[in-house]
C-alpha cells in the first residue's frame, strides 16, 4: 500500500454499510485519524482493526494538519474517519485534503455512506439538480442566508440537530413559504429510520407535538420559476420556421 491519505466513509449507523475495501484499509494503514476515537473505537473492534487512532476534529485540525502532512511525505499510510459517513460532508477533512493536495501527497476517497443522498432520493423531490447547504448558521448571517435561498429553484438539503428542527422548519416556512414542498429523514439505516413528507408547514405542525430525535436531513423543493421564466427554448427557431413558411407562401402567390 503506497503512502498517502486515506478518506473512508463509514456507516451512518447500520454497521452491514461497511465495505470491505474501507476495513482492509483501515486495517493496513500506519494510523487512523478518527473525528471521535471512543465513537470509532466501537466500529474498531466490531471489525477486529487493531490500527492505532488518533484524535482530529475542528477544535484541534488547524494545528494537527502540517505535522500530518509531514508525515505522509515521509511515507507514513493514513485513513481519516468521521464518526458517521464521508469525513468532510460537514465534518473535518476538507482542510487536510487540501493541505495534501498543496502539498502534493496522494488522496484517495473511498465511495461510501453520506446521510444526504439516500434522504434526497428519498424525498421524492426532483434531484438531477440539487443545492447541498449543510448546517445553517446557528446564528449571525442565518435569516440573511436563508432570504437567499428562498428563490434558489432547485432542491435544497439542510443538516440540522433534533433539538432545532423545529424553530428551522418554522424560520424556512417563514423564508420560503409555508406552502412549500419538504420532507424530513432521521436516523438513516438505522432501526428506526423514517422520512415525513408534506409542506413547511404540516412538519411544522407535526413536529410541534412529536419530539423528533437522531441525526436529522431536511430536504426542501426548490422555488418554482415565475410564468415569465419559463421559456420555450425552441421558441426562436418555431418563429423562424413559421416566417420561412409564410414567406415562401408569398413567393409561391407572386
Amino acid at each position: 500500500m503506497a503512502a498517502k491519505l486515506y478518506i473512508v466513509p463509514t456507516p451512518l449507523g447500520n454497521l452491514g454499510d461497511m465495505t470491505p475495501r474501507a476495513i482492509e484499509v483501515l486495517k493496513q494503514v500506519d494510523y487512523i485519524l478518527a473525528e471521535d476515537t471512543r465513537t470509532s473505537a466501537v466500529l474498531m473492534r466490531h471489525f477486529g482493526i487493531t490500527t492505532p487512532m488518533r484524535s482530529h476534529h475542528k477544535f484541534n485540525e488547524h494545528d494537527a494538519v502540517p505535522s500530518i502532512v509531514q508525515e505522509l511525505l515521509g511515507g507514513t499510510r493514513v485513513a481519516l474517519v468521521s464518526d458517521a459517513g464521508t469525513p468532510g460532508i460537514s465534518d473535518p477533512g476538507f482542510m487536510l485534503s487540501r493541505a495534501c493536495r498543496q502539498a502534493g501527497v496522494e488522496v484517495e476517497t473511498l465511495p461510501g455512506a453520506t446521510a444526504f443522498v439516500p434522504a434526497l432520493v428519498n424525498s421524492g423531490l426532483p434531484c438531477d439538480r440539487f443545492h447541498f447547504e449543510g448546517f445553517l448558521p446557528p446564528k449571525k448571517g442565518r435569516a440573511t442566508r436563508l432570504q437567499e435561498l428562498s428563490t434558489c429553484h432547485d432542491t435544497m438539503v439542510f443538516y440540522e440537530s433534533p433539538l432545532r428542527l423545529l424553530r428551522t422548519l418554522q424560520q424556512l416556512a417563514e423564508a420560503f413559504g409555508a406552502e412549500r414542498e419538504a420532507s424530513v429523514s432521521r436516523e438513516i439505516s438505522k432501526l428506526h429510520d423514517t422520512t415525513h413528507h408534506g409542506t413547511l408547514q404540516q412538519l411544522v405542525d407535526y413536529f410541534t407535538t412529536t419530539a423528533p430525535r437522531g441525526e436529522i436531513v431536511i430536504v426542501v423543493a426548490g422555488a418554482e420559476k415565475a410564468a415569465a421564466e419559463r421559456v420555450d427554448k425552441y421558441a426562436q427557431f418555431k418563429h423562424k420556421h413559421i416566417q420561412t413558411t409564410q414567406n415562401n407562401n408569398y413567393n409561391e402567390e407572386d
